[in-house]
């Protein structure tokens, strides 16, 4: 996003310095910048884009209304086939680089393979750790430890199943439900994992370690 983009999107939208707007980053699927709902970004109507392709992503800068960046968000999901993230809503144009810097941290927070355009409300422990990378390496290698040596399918096996545990709310049963196996699989590979990382879910400092961990592994997965 250039730096006269406040003034561009003062010019071509007709919009006030001062306003509800944020700012999207997406990578796309090869389709070209998705389309875009029309509206006056006031009152109850669709946001306003301003469209700024580029080589390695498409940067917009969205006249928000009424509306949140999780309507937002929603809203391009249903479109755009590719990973995104959308920053924070900011008081006015000159706001933008703040926006355009943290929008650019939550499409970060997207694993590379990710298909999901996100806010960066929804992901601040992961923004937090792609903001500091050095830690987040020794986080991962501090905590997983063996984990990291098993073969791949391995180890994703317990990623996934940790993964199912924490959406289903802590409960083995409704996790094996998802993952189609028994509620005894479920626990039997949580105690390995607890056993490869010496860390409990029972602990909840333990716990938090372990989240984290397995999320920045998610960010920047080792080679296979």
């Amino acid at each position: 996003m250039t730096p006269d983009l406040a003034g561009r999107a003062a010019a071509a939208l007709d919009l006030p310095e001062r306003g509800r707007y944020a700012v999207v980053a997406l990578v796309g699927d090869g389709s070209g910048v998705p389309p875009v709902d029309g509206g006056d970004g006031a009152g109850d109507g669709p946001p306003r884009f301003l469209w700024q392709p580029g080589t390695e992503r498409d940067t917009a800068l969205v006249s928000l209304g009424d509306q949140e960046p999780a309507d937002l968000a929603r809203r391009l999901n249903d479109r755009h086939a590719g990973r995104g993230g959308v920053g924070p809503a900011v008081a006015g144009l000159t706001e933008l680089p703040t926006a355009r810097r943290l929008a650019e941290v939550a499409l970060l927070t997207c694993p590379p393979d990710g298909t999901t355009v996100v806010t960066l409300d929804r992901r601040l422990p992961a923004a937090l750790m792609v903001s500091q990378p050095e830690l987040t390496q020794r986080l991962v290698r501090d905590v997983l430890g063996p984990l990291l040596t098993l073969p791949a399918a391995e180890r994703e096996v317990l990623v996934a199943t940790w993964d199912a545990w924490l959406e289903c709310g802590g409960s083995a049963g409704r996790a094996a439900a998802r993952l189609y196996c028994h509620r005894n699989t479920v626990l039997n590979r949580l105690r390995r994992l607890e056993r490869l990382t010496a860390r409990s879910p029972a602990w909840p400092r333990e716990l938090v370690e372990l989240t984290m961990a397995l999320d920045a592994l998610r960010l920047a997965p080792p080679p296979r």
